[in-house]
């Protein structure tokens, strides 16, 4: 039998050291790969909590794009202040089905979310909201694939629709003005874009 010689120690050390290095990256990496999992998890748990999407694609696809919860926030509740300003006045029914409707989506009151769209159910927006939520959800539905898109767009006009339908008609039941149907036509018609 050969004596092992200074070299072959060292190079079995070398060996060794290099065998803990891979399995060391590899176990690190399986470790990030894990918490980005779990960080996913999370991020769509809180945006289905504030916006009240369901649809997994939809919001895997909004962790992709780096979407936060507090931009769907805006995305989910500006469409229903719009809605409920459509004819130029806001009532209490219309008042209740959005703060239900931000509450649904997890908007808690005393939060900034909630003091925000309080002042915006005591005076109407200015047009630019509007048109700034459309631009942002155009150039989101250009990232998202037909499924995703039209899931996002579902739940947000269901809502919006309730609000709509909150106060209108006789004894509340059916009817949607034609100011209101203007902006669910518009709301819908900003996922086609």
């Amino acid at each position: 039998m050969a004596n092992p010689t200074k070299g072959d120690s060292i190079f079995a050390a070398a060996g060794a050291a290099l065998t803990d290095q891979f399995f060391k990256n590899r176990d690190q990496a399986l470790l990030d790969k894990m918490r980005k999992t779990r960080r996913s998890t999370e991020i769509k748990a809180a945006l289905a909590e504030v916006a009240g999407i369901h649809d997994d694609h939809v919001l895997q696809k909004l962790v992709e794009l780096d979407v936060n919860p507090e931009t769907v926030a805006a995305i989910a509740i500006v469409p229903l202040v719009e809605v409920a300003w459509a004819d130029g006045t806001l009532d209490a029914k219309e008042r209740e089905a959005v703060l239900a409707a931000a509450a649904a989506q997890g908007i808690a009151s005393g939060s900034v979310e909630y003091g925000l769209l309080a002042s915006w159910l005591v005076q109407r927006p200015e047009p630019k909201l509007l048109e700034a939520w459309q631009h942002y959800v155009r150039g989101l539905c250009r990232k998202m694939t037909e499924p995703e898109r039209l899931g996002l767009q579902r739940d947000i006009l269901q809502r919006a629709r309730a609000v709509a339908a909150s106060s209108g008609g006789f004894l509340g039941v059916g009817k949607i003005s034609d100011s209101e149907k203007d902006i669910l036509e518009t709301i819908e018609s900003t996922f086609a874009s």
